[in-house]
């Protein structure tokens, strides 16, 4: 690539993307030496303000330093230029980890995962957003599928020929709601790939005369917009680890050990997987997001969902054995979601208590007493301060910064009426 730019970009607390563009005449310079950063970048919010309590201030430089294998090419379209796109790690100026890189938090965690548990995770990224001009065609009829044409066919191909690794494009439920499933993939890939996705799928509805947004949910009678992560646990160099057919839900000591973990801090890990104010409009029960803080087979009300497996032509279970957690959304930076789930189910093995799972049979009487999500942002943010190890997880710089970005989101919505937060949130994802 002699000609053009090469964007070099990180995820902020607020998943967004930001960066910096370099000539691509200048490629093997900026993939050794990488291209200037400030850490106070890391506190701006979602609305695109820098917070003022921020540990950082005005001091201090940093270097993007981009990962070869996170690159993906961006084809020309009419009059918009092609680009490469690079996804990279916040260091200092010596290539030593920056501790308030979200990317350094996953890649610790999934050191650790191998290190003293023998264990690497895999995971996909299930992602739902809006079309926001496809009015009110049938859920999930070819209808809408063709409707939004030529922009799904564009989309599958895009991600086939950047190596996202599509697996389905479909209508969903909620007007113009859209979803998209990539394979699954090691622990950081899958966490890239998510964060890829995002970028793409705004970039290419843009330029196909689209308004794509990932809002956790648009209206507050409205559909949500999940991200709901698929994830399974590998022997590092073997074979998977969660299945064994004689156990509850069929599924094994392991998963269930790493499970009760994700239970045990359900709050502290959503204050992270759903860091924003609109989050918590759609985390509510009977809207197959997230009803309580409990494992169930096939259950989409469940915080954590035991996926269902198929045998057909002799498909094997225990190597689609998986669970899917179901509290997420688009708001989340993907580096901190899997990184706290990973640090969440550490703390599970580190005990010898499974999590307990509730059969497909469960009723609603039945769950009753399984404790609910937290029911606002407030609520999980004093979750995660609250819970000791939780806080251990994070480094100073960055838990610090997470708190402050989310109360100055919470403080600049603060008064609106929900239909005016949620059309606000919209507007930035």
């Amino acid at each position: 690539m002699a000609t053009g730019t090469v964007f070099v970009a990180t995820c902020d607390l607020a998943g967004q993307v930001r960066g910096r563009a370099t000539p691509a005449a200048r490629l093997e310079h900026t993939l050794r030496t990488g291209v200037g950063w400030v850490p106070a970048n890391l506190a701006v919010n979602c609305f695109g303000e820098l917070v003022e309590d921020n540990v950082f201030g005005s001091v201090g430089d940093l270097r993007l330093i981009p990962d070869p294998a996170t690159a993906i090419d961006l084809p020309a379209d009419d009059r918009t230029p092609g680009t490469r796109l690079y996804l990279a790690d916040q260091t200092g100026l010596d290539g030593s980890r920056w501790p308030g890189c979200p990317r350094g938090f996953l890649a610790a965690a999934l050191e650790d995962l191998r290190e003293t548990a023998g264990l690497e995770v895999h995971a996909s990224f299930e992602h739902e957003f809006v079309l926001q001009d496809q009015g009110d065609r049938p859920p999930f009829s070819f209808q809408r599928l063709r409707g939004a044409e030529p922009f799904g066919t564009d989309l599958v191909a895009l991600l086939e020929t950047t190596g996202l690794e599509p697996e389905s494009w479909l209508p969903e439920f909620g007007d113009g709601q859209f979803g998209i499933t990539l394979r699954p993939a090691a622990g950081m890939a899958a966490a890239d790939r998510a964060v890829l996705l995002r970028e793409l799928v705004r970039d290419l509805a843009h330029r196909r005369g689209h308004r794509a947004t990932f809002v956790p949910i648009a209206a507050p009678d409205g559909v949500g917009n999940g991200v709901h992560v698929h994830f399974s646990l590998r022997r590092v160099g073997g074979g998977p680890v969660m299945y064994d057919g004689d156990a509850p839900g069929r599924l094994s000591s392991t998963a269930a050990r790493f499970a009760a973990g994700i239970l045990r801090h359900a709050g502290a890990v959503v204050a992270v997987t759903a860091p924003n104010p609109s989050s918590y409009f759609r985390l509510t029960p009977h809207r197959w997001s997230a009803g309580g803080v409990f494992l169930a087979e096939r259950d989409r009300e469940a915080l954590l969902r035991i996926a269902p497996t198929v045998e057909i032509g002799g498909a094997d279970p225990a190597a689609q054995s998986h669970l899917e957690y179901r509290a997420a959304d688009a708001t989340a930076n993907p580096w901190l979601v899997l990184g706290v789930l990973v640090r969440a189910g550490l703390a599970g093995l580190a005990g010898d208590e499974p999590a307990r799972v509730w059969p497909e049979t469960s009723t609603e009487a039945d769950l009753a007493g399984e404790p609910p999500l937290p029911g606002s942002l407030p609520e999980a943010l004093a979750a995660l301060e609250a819970d000791e190890a939780a806080r251990g997880w994070f480094p100073h710089e960055l838990l610090h910064t997470f708190l402050t970005v989310r109360r100055a989101e919470l403080a600049t919505v603060d008064g609106l009426p929900i239909h005016e937060i949620c059309r606000k949130v919209a507007d930035v994802y």
